[in-house]
């Protein structure tokens, strides 16, 4: 068995310039902060999102709604899976209806965990758009679903895990591909 190998992808700077490009980014989509929601998946999008959330405020000096939600019942191999879920609960306190929901979350990979948030969002209302925006995107699709706003593209290889740190859970900031 070879050792495993780890690979720094992106420091805390290329982290917070990554997400700073993407408050721009979805602002000058979306014509302005009206109209839009943040709703970040419980667990590392949620810090992602309020950080988007702040730099938005800090931008357009409006406060943008936000949310976060818990796809633990959602997620299609949640009665195969080996530990025990860890329930934090979604927490929506705006109407979705309307709205323009943009999800956020650190990584993509085969596009499920965003399809069973997408299933959690139809229990809060009917938004008018649904965007996705990710911190990483890693390739490798089993679902028809891409990001609007990627923070950074990581080709990965069949075997390697893509591991975001986040100062908020892990006490620093930090990608790293692990091989």
């Amino acid at each position: 068995m070879t050792p495993s190998k780890i690979k720094q992808i992106m420091d805390a700077e290329s982290i917070n310039r990554s997400i700073t490009r993407l408050a721009h980014e979805i602002l000058e989509h979306n014509n302005g902060p009206d109209n839009i929601i943040l709703i970040g998946i419980i667990t590392r999008g949620e810090p992602l999102a309020k950080r988007l959330r702040k730099l938005i405020e800090n931008i357009t000096n409006i406060k943008i709604p936000i949310g976060f939600l818990d796809i633990t019942f959602h997620r299609d191999d949640f009665r195969t899976r080996l530990v025990v879920p860890q329930i934090k609960g979604t927490d929506i306190h705006d109407s979705i209806d309307n709205k323009i929901v943009v999800l956020v979350d650190d990584v993509l990979f085969t596009g499920r965990t965003i399809r069973a948030a997408m299933d959690e969002l139809n229990a809060f209302g009917r938004p008018s758009n649904i965007q996705l925006a990710v911190l990483v995107d890693r390739g490798h699709r089993e679902l028809p679903i891409r990001p609007d706003y990627v923070g950074k593209n990581i080709p990965t290889n069949e075997g390697e895990n893509v591991k975001v740190l986040l100062k908020e859970f892990d006490k620093k900031d930090l990608v790293t591909l692990n091989s």
